[in-house]
């Protein structure tokens, strides 16, 4: 096979007994009419996607039963990286979810974070969304 590229189709006579060539195929599976599915409603598209990843989620979630949690205690929780935790809590804290106050404890780093007004008014409002779609899915 040398000089023939990997995309160039075998001949006719090289091929499997019983098979067509793709293009047969692509018409085949055209003819067949699939059923529709409905676009997302608007609603379920104006999730709140900062709070709607799974790792960010678990954070506020746990910060919203707790006053306040440690770095560490985030991490054992959500079962986590370092950088990972970092990160999320990061795009959060920019957002303004959570707060973050870092301090020494015995000359150790000991970060805190605790969930602001503005991050438990928007995680209820996530949950009253998704609340809302799991009733209309059940409807």
């Amino acid at each position: 096979m040398a000089g023939r590229s990997s995309r160039q189709s075998a001949s006719p006579e090289s091929r499997a007994p019983g098979r067509e060539p793709r293009a047969a195929s692509r018409e085949s599976r055209a003819s067949i009419r699939e059923p529709r599915v409905p676009s997302p409603e608007p609603r379920a598209l104006s999730l709140d996607r900062l709070i709607h990843e799974r790792l960010r989620l678990g954070i506020v979630s746990a910060l919203s039963v707790n006053e306040r949690l440690t770095f560490t205690d985030l991490k054992r929780l959500l079962h986590t990286t370092d950088g990972n935790l970092s990160v999320h809590a990061r795009k959060l804290e920019d957002a303004q979810y959570i707060s973050v106050e870092k301090t020494f404890a015995a000359r150790l780093p000991r970060t805190e974070y605790r969930l602001t007004a503005s991050g438990r008014r928007a995680f209820e409002k996530y949950l009253a969304h998704m609340e809302a779609l799991i009733k209309a899915v059940r409807d």
